[in-house]
């Protein structure tokens, strides 16, 4: 599934980490994916993949998911998780996908946009659920993650 995809993509960054990192090192490691009528979108290949993804999403809802893996270096021991937003993204105009496209802001980002830098642009969208699942780290999940492995976090 989706879900399983992108909290193992997660979980091999962690690994790879883990052989960098000390004895003690906590690794968190996360991964993001949308999903369009079930298919995933990963990050675009070019501008013209771009422009594709933008529009197939557009005046629509699609889905967020990001998997987090935290991985105990010294014991090998993880926790994997995944959270899930819904964003719906309303009707953009051509011109406005080819200037968002031109500007290259879509580069090295799932389903080609960041959800924060988009909004403050001025484009028509909104999420159920935690924002920063959509930009790639849910904060929530993260901090009870954290929490229920034993370690302070400030509140």
């Amino acid at each position: 599934s989706p879900a399983e995809w992108v909290t193992a993509l997660a979980y091999l960054k962690a690994r790879a980490a883990r052989d960098h990192a000390g004895p003690d090192a906590l690794i968190l490691a996360a991964d993001t994916v949308c999903v369009l009528d079930g298919r995933i979108i990963g990050q675009p290949r070019d501008a013209r993949h771009a422009a594709a993804m933008i529009t197939s999403m557009a005046d629509r809802s699609h889905e967020a998911l990001t998997g987090v893996c935290l991985l105990d270096a010294d014991t090998g021991g993880r926790t994997l998780r995944h959270d899930r937003a819904i964003v719906q993204l309303g009707p953009l105009t051509p011109e406005q996908i080819g200037r968002y496209v031109a500007s290259e802001q879509w580069r090295g980002k799932a389903g080609a946009y960041n959800y924060f830098e988009r909004l403050d642009d001025g484009w028509p969208l909104s999420v159920r659920g935690d924002p920063h699942t959509v930009v790639g780290l849910p904060i929530r999940l993260v901090r009870d993650m954290l929490v229920r492995h034993g370690s302070e976090v400030a509140a």
